[in-house]
């Protein structure tokens, strides 16, 4: 059921993606996905990350031992693929129709991944909000605060819903603990997709 909630700054639209919409957006990705194939960035300590990754658009998103970055080639060589356009519609509703994002880095959580906490902060201009998509299964996303440490609070972000993270939310460190594999049927395998599209220049 759709819907609308602001936690800590984070604005959740609650089922902005119906059944259908989630569907075309998973086919849009797979295209994405053939012509950029996913691979496992490593953390700067040389720690393989239990979330597979690949992006769209003008960069994409990378780690490895030299650290967190923007590169403007996929790891084989290749330019990132264009954003879908169905990325784009929902960037220009809830953000901005003047300003495309220059990423789509698309995160894939099988069975036992998350994501610590973190803050989105390898763009130039933070007064751009990060959009984050959901697509599958359920993941509890976890929100703490501007510094590392300090209460956190938890919610569940399902299938379909899309989070604008701007204003105070913008540099808040947060993450994903775990997903509740098997939630949804929208992905035959099981697993979530989360795409989040940045402003990087």
């Amino acid at each position: 059921m759709a819907g609308h909630l602001t936690v800590r700054g984070f604005e959740i639209h609650s089922g902005k993606l119906d059944a259908q919409a989630q569907r075309a957006l998973v086919a849009d990705l797979r295209r994405v996905i053939e012509a950029a194939p996913m691979f496992s960035p490593q953390t700067s300590r040389g720690k393989p990350m239990s979330v597979r990754m690949t992006s769209a658009g003008k960069y994409g998103w990378y780690s490895d031992r030299k650290g967190y970055r923007y590169e403007p080639r996929h790891p084989g060589g290749a330019p990132w693929p264009a954003i879908p356009g169905s990325v784009l519609a929902l960037w220009r509703d809830l953000v901005s129709p003047e300003r495309d994002p220059d990423c789509c880095l698309i995160n894939f959580y099988g069975e036992g991944a998350r994501m610590g906490l973190h803050q989105d902060r390898d763009e130039a201009d933070f007064s751009w909000p990060v959009l984050s998509v959901s697509l599958g299964d359920e993941g509890l996303f976890r929100i703490g605060n501007q510094t590392r440490g300090g209460k956190t609070e938890s919610i569940w972000l399902r299938s379909g819903d899309v989070m604008v993270m701007g204003g105070e939310a913008r540099l808040t460190y947060h993450g994903i603990d775990r997903i509740r594999f098997g939630s949804s049927q929208l992905l035959p395998r099981g697993g979530r997709i989360n795409l989040t599209c940045r402003v990087v220049d």
